[in-house]
């Protein structure tokens, strides 16, 4: 499961309810959720924050909590 597969379910949304609400089909949820490999939009995420009412920058800060830059 990804980061933002993890957020959602930490949260209890409706990945149908948030398909509705942005337009985002609920297919594309999904391999959002599931795949590792699989890279969302600043769009995709920006919808899903309004979507479930959260600060966009609070689901980003959730899902990318572990990148780290390459200091050297």
């Amino acid at each position: 499961m990804t980061e933002i597969g993890k957020f959602l379910n930490k949260k209890s949304v409706n990945k149908a309810e948030i398909s509705r609400r942005t337009g985002i089909s609920t297919s594309r949820l999904s391999e959002l959720s599931l795949n590792e490999s699989t890279r969302f939009t600043v769009e995709e995420l920006y919808l899903i924050a309004l979507a479930i009412d959260i600060k966009p920058g609070t689901v980003l800060e959730e899902v990318c909590k572990n990148l780290k830059l390459n200091i050297q």
